[in-house]
């Protein structure tokens, strides 16, 4: 009988490859390569990672602090993490409510694995971020999308929510403020969802809130965890990436129920063990710097909020785009679809979000991640965590690229 070696599970068969790990990927290889790409597809920080938690991570390395922790978490991490959601988010926790990962993503990994059957329903409003419909399928569930509107700042509507509940609704993902749109879910539309998941015993909720320190005012942020009846129905997913600009420390944790919590950590025992000793270190100097990251964060986040300034102001002068204007997180997430359709020499039909973002890396030399891998082709989103001298010619060439360009549908 002959064999087929390349057989795949046909589990990771129905997983996409992540689009925006993908497109930046091939923007690396081009700078390499000699062409000048300016890469706005990764949501990553330009900023260094603090010198404090740098700092804290290099005399971990100096004092010997690199073998195994525990595989949950150092207990002084884990205290920490108590302590700031305590503080900073009113929900208390015991350390053995918490676990720390390799990333925020692996939190929601082991998360959706841990509560999951075959069958079950993992209930997403799109936009999304790309790797939650995945997760489901590696989990054998089915996602089921809920659209939003860019009308409604894409936003979850509670009636549609409701609509679309099942007996087979396991869990529910809210992220805010939200990749890839930038919207911050007001408490009170919060406190509206909580009510339909009160009335639905088996529902949970995963509360990604990577992105909670990086808000422009007035917008504030709500934890999900610390509504009225939602703390056992609630995994809280955070980490250090964004707002300490720790990408690389790959260091995340989850929040909850003791029994979700231990099922999470059980997994990641047979899995990848602890995090890094030395990650540790310097998540426990990142929660040392004060309420929401004190001013070491404070002035992150006034860059952003002036580069969300220029990015917002320079695309509303673009004929046809339109825009909600984010509240949180480093994205904007523009409509672009009333050029779709428009045939362009020497490259072709742009006819979807993709072809649009091949012909701005192909013209303008411009990374961006097309809005269908986030569940909405009619958008494209950026990233505006560069420079704002970078952000200025990438606007300049985009402008540039699209001169010669009418949109032809301006009733979308």
């Amino acid at each position: 009988m002959e064999v087929d070696l390349k057989l795949i599970n046909p589990r990771v068969n129905s997983v996409k490859l992540s689009k925006s790990v993908a497109i930046t990927d091939q923007a690396a290889a081009l700078t390499q390569a000699g062409v000048p790409v300016i890469r706005l597809s990764a949501g990553e920080p330009d900023f260094d990672t603090p010198s404090i938690i740098a700092e804290a991570g290099i005399n971990a390395i100096r004092e010997g602090y690199t073998r195994y922790t525990n595989n949950a978490g150092t207990l002084e991490l884990r205290t920490a993490i108590c302590r700031k959601l305590k503080e900073e988010n009113g929900i208390s926790y015991t350390s053995d409510q918490i676990v720390v990962s390799n990333g925020a993503k692996q939190s929601i990994l082991q998360a959706v694995l841990a509560v999951c059957s075959p069958g079950d329903e993992v209930l997403i409003p799109a936009p999304f971020w790309v790797s939650y419909p995945e997760i489901a399928k590696l989990a054998d569930a089915t996602p089921v999308i809920l659209p939003t509107r860019i009308s409604e700042n894409f936003l979850l509507d509670p009636n549609l929510l409701e609509s679309k509940l099942t007996d087979k609704s396991r869990l529910l993902i809210i992220c805010s403020p939200s990749n890839p749109t930038g919207s911050v879910y007001p408490q009170k539309l919060l406190e509206q969802i909580s009510k339909i998941v009160a009335n639905h015993p088996r529902l949970l909720v995963l509360s990604d809130e990577i992105y909670e320190h990086i808000i422009y005012a007035p917008a504030t942020h709500t934890t999900f965890a610390s509504l009225p009846g939602m703390f056992d129905r609630t995994l809280t997913v955070n980490g250090f990436s964004k707002a300490f600009a720790m990408t690389g420390w790959r260091l995340g944790y989850l929040a909850g129920p003791k029994h979700f919590v231990a099922a999470c950590a059980k997994i990641q025992s047979q899995f990848t063990s602890g995090a890094s000793s030395i990650a540790q270190k310097a998540g426990v100097a990142a929660l040392g710097l004060g309420y929401a990251g004190g001013e070491v964060v404070s002035t992150m986040v006034k860059a952003y909020s002036e580069r969300r300034d220029f990015v917002v102001k320079s695309f509303k002068e673009i004929e046809g785009v339109q825009l909600s204007e984010p509240q949180g997180a480093f994205y904007l997430f523009l409509d672009f679809s009333s050029y779709y359709g428009s045939r362009i020499d020497d490259f072709g039909v742009i006819d979807g979000s993709e072809s649009l973002c091949r012909y701005l890396l192909d013209k303008a030399q411009v990374a961006l991640v097309p809005g269908d891998a986030f569940g909405d082709d009619s958008c494209i989103r950026i990233s505006y965590a560069e420079s704002l001298a970078t952000l200025q010619t990438a606007v300049e060439r985009i402008k540039t690229a699209f001169v010669s360009l009418k949109p032809i549908n301006l009733s979308v």
